[in-house]
């Protein structure tokens, strides 16, 4: 037995609170030498005058975010659906796809899409183009992620599957799906993180949501450091409990090697 694999599973709650404190405080000191060195002083005090266009803002951000969740699903998982077929075109489809998505920067897509795309099939709300943006965006990666777990399952199961008569609609519903389930649930948990994160970007095209809201406030209180400061709190209260709950999905449906 592993003397430290003990130590690691059963952390004493107290000591780790402590060390947590003691890093915060850490950080606490570091961030106010550092605003003192350069002589700001944060001022919050506009906070209570725009929270209706922050809150707004703030919805927006998770509207995008949950609308976008469930297309890249369903893209990510016919594009990896399309990547096992026997139609070699439809693979190279599925290839060509996450290639290009995936190896050109996501600000050049909102772009391309938005200026192009958009004005050619006559998409002009701004919340459907974001939306479109960033499920094509991050349907690529979660093909990906879709595809590896396809890959990674033991073929015996299907066999077993097989011969104790199992149709190819049971062991679709009854095997591979509970177990598709488990190996992509913490990393599509951690990918809706990065969707909420990524839905910033679509700012350059004037999308109101969070990001752009607190660009607009900055610009007119000329509070730069405080607005982009409580932004990042803004979108650490919608990924934390996203990273809390991928921990807790890994650790809950760890498979033993």
């Amino acid at each position: 037995m592993n003397p430290f694999a003990s130590d690691k599973t059963s952390a004493n709650p107290l000591k780790a609170a402590f060390n947590l404190l003691i890093l915060s405080v850490a950080l606490i000191v570091i961030l106010r030498f550092s605003l003192t060195k350069i002589g700001i002083a944060f001022d919050f005090s506009f906070l209570p005058d725009v929270g209706i266009r922050i809150r707004t803002g703030f919805l927006m951000t998770a509207a995008l975010s949950v609308c976008s969740l469930i297309i890249s699903l369903l893209l990510g998982t016919v594009s990896a659906l399309l990547h096992q077929s026997r139609i070699l075109m439809l693979r190279y489809l599925s290839k060509l796809y996450v290639t290009v998505i995936r190896g050109t920067p996501m600000i050049m897509q909102i772009y391309l899409f938005y200026y192009i795309a958009g004005t050619a099939f006559g998409i002009e709300n701004r919340f459907i183009s974001g939306v479109l943006i960033l499920s094509v965006f991050e349907g690529s990666y979660i093909s990906e992620i879709i595809r590896g777990s396809l890959l990674s399952m033991d073929s015996t199961q299907l066999e077993a599957a097989k011969a104790v008569g199992f149709t190819k609609r049971q062991t679709i519903t009854l095997v591979i799906i509970p177990q598709l389930v488990t190996r992509t649930l913490p990393a599509l948990t951690g990918q809706f993180a990065s969707i909420i994160k990524d839905s910033s970007l679509l700012s350059m095209i004037a999308v109101i949501e969070l990001t752009q809201t607190m660009r607009e406030i900055s610009s007119v209180n000329f509070k730069l450091f405080e607005c982009y400061f409580f932004l990042g709190i803004l979108y650490l209260i919608l990924t934390l409990p996203l990273a809390f709950l991928s921990k807790r999905f890994e650790r809950r449906f760890q498979y033993e090697t």
